[in-house]
């Protein structure tokens, strides 16, 4: 090992302590990564910790704090899983939402070890954003992206910039030789460091057991920082909110809406229960005479009967409430989830029912969505849904009713009693909170960009 990785070396584990004596929570992070010295500036795979000795050396010449905050920056990435992102995404916008998010916690931190120049230049830029983008995550700022361009990106890509993300997108053999020598006493050989390469398979390079441990870290830190640690009031409100964007449980809502199908008879040759022995032995024995049949029936889960509530709430959007109907819709329709003839309901209410508009067919599904207007807009209050739901059952509306799905907000008041079918809230939010809902209940949190 050259004196210059010696030095190197000593300077990263000296930001390394220093991060640790002031952010206890983050003790495991911090003990993931292997030092190896490679022909990148700086920069990981997760378990890598990629590092140009001229580099480092330099950086911590001119600015130590830029070195503590760097090292801060990295980690952050790899707490956030920004490296784990799809092969399509768009990389320099990907790149610059993701170095942002990260500065965006490092400097809500408020911590004087990292507080490098750059900081303060930041401020304008993050402060316009905040105006737009709440909260300021990777996701939400690169959607952001997509439809606002950044005016300067050049400019806001150095402002923000805090280490190389290209191991972040090349296949599997090209990250491997990324680091040059892997032994960490070693010298770097020669890696592919060409900054502008092609970016292979995206994440395939990175490791899968290396991001389920990233995963598992990232959720232990959520937990002490919402339990125990409590870091001095907001100061890690923002990196709560990130660990709660990055942790939050991922919902395929089709899958979750055929949860509610009931079993029932349809018209259709059931390729299971047919016996091609005995079909086949009937027409050699007596020509034309099988003997046995085909079935005409088979048994297949499709939703019949069922309930769509609405919340109109002032709080619920009259756009978001048609988008969420819609995809319902699309959802039901695409799946192929209805009978011939069926019998939903779907209730506008917000303190009380405003609308209950019976489908019994798809044609008729059709006609209201195209005419659906919003009704109510007043307070929140779940309990009048519950209750006008079993008068229809009373009143024999239904026969075997499977369930109810209620979209809302999440801020009203909930039944005390389980009702006798399968009840799901949809909540609608924006800010990554967690509702609480009854122990009965069955709770699924979409995001509005999901609907």
């Amino acid at each position: 090992m050259t004196q210059a990785e010696t030095l190197a070396r000593e300077i990263l584990l000296l930001s390394r302590n220093t991060l640790l004596v002031n952010l206890r929570f983050l003790d495991a992070a911090l003990s993931q990564f292997v030092l190896t010295p490679s022909p990148l500036p700086f920069a990981t795979d997760g378990q890598n910790l990629y590092y140009d000795p001229r580099h480092v050396l330099l950086c911590y010449k001119e600015e130590k704090e830029a070195s503590i905050r760097n090292y801060l920056h990295l980690v952050f990435h790899c707490v956030f899983r920004h490296m784990y992102v799809h092969t399509l995404v768009d990389q320099a916008l990907w790149d610059l939402s993701c170095d942002i998010a990260v500065e965006e916690v490092i400097n809500g931190l408020l911590l004087p070890s990292t507080a490098a120049k750059r900081q303060e230049p930041q401020q304008a830029e993050l402060a316009r954003l905040r105006q737009t983008v709440k909260p300021l995550t990777a996701e939400k700022l690169y959607r952001h992206f997509q439809s606002h361009p950044p005016w300067d990106p050049e400019k806001l890509r150095r402002l923000f910039w805090g280490d190389d993300h290209t191991p972040w997108y090349l296949p599997p053999k090209v990250t491997a030789a990324v680091g040059g020598n892997s032994d960490e006493n070693g010298p770097p050989s020669e890696g592919n460091s060409d900054e502008n390469g092609p970016p292979g398979e995206g994440n395939s390079g990175l490791s899968a057991a290396m991001e389920q441990t990233w995963k598992d870290i990232s959720a232990r830190m959520q937990m002490d920082l919402e339990t125990f640690s409590k870091l001095q009031g907001d100061r890690a409100g923002s990196l709560t909110q990130n660990l709660q964007a990055v942790n939050r449980e991922k919902y395929d809502y089709t899958a979750f809406l055929k949860k509610f199908a009931v079993r029932g008879e349809v018209m259709r040759l059931d390729p299971d229960e047919f016996d091609y022995v005995y079909y086949t032995y009937g027409l050699k024995l007596y020509r034309n005479m099988p003997l046995i049949e085909p079935l005409e029936y088979r048994e297949v889960k499709r939703i019949r009967e069922f309930v769509i509530a609405i919340d109109t709430s002032g709080s619920t959007s009259g756009e978001l409430v048609q988008k969420f109907v819609q995809k319902t819709y699309n959802v039901l329709k695409s799946t192929e989830s209805f009978f011939s003839k069926i019998n939903l309901h779907i209730l506008q209410c917000d303190a009380d029912i405003q609308e209950d508009v019976k489908i019994t067919s798809q044609e008729e599904f059709d006609t209201y969505i195209k005419t659906m207007t919003i009704k109510g807009l007043g307070g929140t209050d779940f309990r009048p849904v519950f209750a006008y739901v079993d008068e229809l059952r009373r009143g024999k509306e239904f026969q075997n009713l499977k369930g109810l799905i209620y979209f809302t907000d999440g801020y009203g008041d909930f039944p005390e009693k389980k009702p006798d079918y399968a009840a799901a809230f949809v909540f609608v939010e924006d800010e990554y909170n967690n509702p609480d809902v009854p122990p009965w209940a069955i709770k699924l949190v979409l995001q509005k960009d999901e609907i």
